[in-house]
C-alpha cells in the first residue's frame, strides 16, 4: 500500500468506498439486478423514503406492465402494454383466480411499448411502439402484458413480450434493429408467460413453456439470428433462467414444472431434477457456490428448495427418504415460495413468503436460523422478490409499502416506507438510488447525498 493510501483521512476513505460503491451499482441490467437482487453496499443508498420522502421523481407510465426497469448509465427502461380501452383492474392477494380472475380476456386493442427514461429527469426521452393489436392470448388478473423484464448490455436493450411473441432489440436511441416472432402461447391456465430473457456472452437466451411448442432458444443479441432451440417436455413456467458461472463450467439453468434442467451453452442437457410444484415461478440463482432452486405453488405437501452443487449429470432428484445425496447439498420440504425469489446476503438464505412471513436460513447448510416471522399484520401479499444492500433486506407487499429488515440471524423489523399503490413489479438499485414501479407509476427514490 502506498504512503499516500496510509495517510489518508478517514473522511477520504468513506468518499472512495463511496465512489466504488456507486461504480459497482452504475449498472442494474436485467431482472434482479447482476447478483441476484444483492446491490453493492452505499452510504447514499435510501432507506426511507414515502411517496413524498426522497422522491427524487415520480414517472407515469402509460398502460400495464410488471416488469421491472433496468439501468445503464443515464437509461432507465422498462415496458408497458397499453390499452386503447379500460381493463379490469387487478386485485390484490393470493387467490383461486377461476375463470373469471384466471382467464382474462382483453377490453380492448393494446400497443406494446419499450420506455427509455432519463435518469436524472425522469421524463420520457422515447417511446417505441413495437406492436399494436388484440392481445392473442387470455392472461391472469394479476398477470399483464408487459411482465417480462427486458436487458440491456449498454448498446442495445433486448425486450421480450411473450403474449405476442416478440423479442427484439432496439439502440439506446430507441432505432430498431432487429425482431423475431416467436409465437404467442399460452399454458394450460391460460394466465400467461412472465420469464424474462438473459444475456450472457454476446447471447440472448428465452424460455418458453406452453401447451403448444415449449422451447428454450439461443440468440446472436448482434443480428437476432437464432443459434439454436431445444424442444422442453414443459407446459407451463413463469420463472425466468438462470446464467450460473461456477468453477467446473457455466450453465444455462431452468426451473420447469416437470423437472429443473442445466443446459451448456450449446443446448445440450447437463443434469435434471424433478420435485418441483404444478407452477414454477421463483428463478434460480447462486451463492457461496451452490445453485439454489424452489418452488412453492400454496396447498402442495412439498414446496421444496434445493442447494445443488457444480459439476452435475444425469438425473440428480432426490430418492423417496433422501434429504441430500451426492450433488444435492442440501433440501427444504416446505420452504419454496410461490412467486418472490429469495434472497441470499452474507451467509444467510432468506425467505419471502407470498403471504407476508419471512424465514431465515443458514445458506450453506440449510439450517434454520430463525422460523416464520410475520412481517406485519398490515401486509397480507407479497409478489415482487427482495432486494438487500447496506445490511438491510427490503420486501415490497402489494399495497405498495417496504418493510426494512436487519440482515442477520434475528429478525428485527427496522422500517415501513409506502407509496399507497399497488406493486408487483421487483425494483431495481442503480447509481445511488433505488427504482420503484407502481400500477400507474414509476418513482426514482433516493437521498440528498445520492442525487
Amino acid at each position: 500500500m502506498s504512503t499516500a493510501r496510509v495517510l489518508m483521512s478517514g473522511a477520504a476513505i468513506l468518499t472512495v468506498l463511496s465512489l466504488t460503491a456507486t461504480a459497482v451499482n452504475d449498472t442494474w441490467p436485467q431482472f434482479r439486478g447482476p447478483n441476484a437482487g444483492v446491490a453493492a453496499d452505499d452510504p447514499v443508498l435510501p432507506d426511507k423514503w414515502s411517496d413524498t420522502e426522497n422522491v427524487i421523481w415520480k414517472a407515469p407510465i402509460p398502460g400495464m406492465g410488471w416488469s421491472s426497469p433496468v439501468v445503464w448509465g443515464d437509461h432507465v427502461l422498462l415496458t408497458s402494454a397499453v390499452s386503447a380501452g379500460k381493463e379490469a383492474a387487478p386485485v390484490k392477494g393470493l387467490y383461486d383466480p377461476g375463470d373469471d380472475f384466471g382467464k382474462t380476456k382483453a377490453a380492448a386493442d393494446h400497443r406494446w411499448v419499450v420506455y427509455d427514461l432519463d435518469f436524472d429527469t425522469g421524463k420520457i426521452r422515447w417511446a417505441r411502439e413495437l406492436q399494436i393489436g388484440a392481445p392473442p392470448i387470455l392472461r391472469h388478473l394479476k398477470n399483464s402484458f408487459a411482465s417480462e423484464t427486458p436487458v440491456t448490455d449498454g448498446e442495445r436493450v433486448y425486450a421480450y413480450f411473450g403474449s405476442i411473441g416478440l423479442l427484439t432489440a432496439l439502440d439506446l436511441e430507441g432505432n430498431p434493429l432487429w425482431k423475431r416472432e416467436l409465437g404467442a402461447y399460452n399454458g394450460p391456465q391460460e394466465f400467461a408467460p412472465a420469464a424474462s430473457p438473459i444475456l450472457h456472452d454476446g447471447r440472448i437466451y428465452v424460455v418458453s413453456d406452453n401447451t403448444k411448442d415449449s422451447f428454450l432458444a439461443s440468440f446472436d443479441a448482434k443480428t437476432g439470428r437464432e443459434i439454436w432451440r431445444v424442444q422442453r417436455d414443459e407446459v407451463e413456467n413463469w420463472a425466468t433462467p438462470a446464467i450460473w458461472r461456477n468453477d467446473r463450467r457455466t450453465e444455462i439453468v431452468t426451473n420447469g414444472r416437470r423437472k429443473v434442467r442445466s443446459y451448456d451453452l450449446d443446448g445440450k442437457v447437463l443434469w435434471e431434477l424433478t420435485g418441483m410444484t404444478g407452477n414454477v415461478v421463483p428463478t434460480p440463482f447462486s451463492g457461496h457456490g451452490l445453485l439454489y432452486i424452489s418452488s412453492g405453488y400454496p396447498g402442495a405437501p412439498v414446496r421444496p428448495v434445493y442447494a445443488v452443487r457444480p459439476g452435475a449429470s444425469g438425473d440428480i432428484s432426490l430418492k423417496p427418504g433422501e434429504t441430500r445425496n451426492e450433488h444435492v447439498v442440501w433440501f427444504q420440504p416446505t420452504l419454496g415460495t410461490y412467486q418472490t425469489s429469495a434472497l441470499v446476503l452474507g451467509d444467510y438464505y432468506y425467505t419471502l413468503l407470498d403471504r407476508g412471513f419471512l424465514l431465515c436460513h443458514d445458506a450453506r447448510t440449510g439450517r434454520q436460523m430463525y422460523g416464520r416471522h410475520r412481517i406485519s399484520p398490515e401486509a397480507g401479499a407479497f409478489t415482487a422478490s427482495p432486494w438487500a444492500y447496506n445490511g438491510k433486506v427490503f420486501v415490497l407487499s402489494e399495497d405498495g409499502d417496504t418493510f426494512v429488515i436487519q440482515a442477520g440471524p434475528e429478525f428485527k423489523l427496522l422500517g415501513k416506507n409506502s407509496l399507497n399503490e399497488m406493486s408487483l413489479a421487483t425494483p431495481a438499485v442503480a447509481r445511488g438510488s433505488l427504482f420503484l414501479r407502481t400500477q400507474s407509476a414509476l418513482y426514482r427514490i433516493g437521498t440528498k447525498a445520492g442525487r
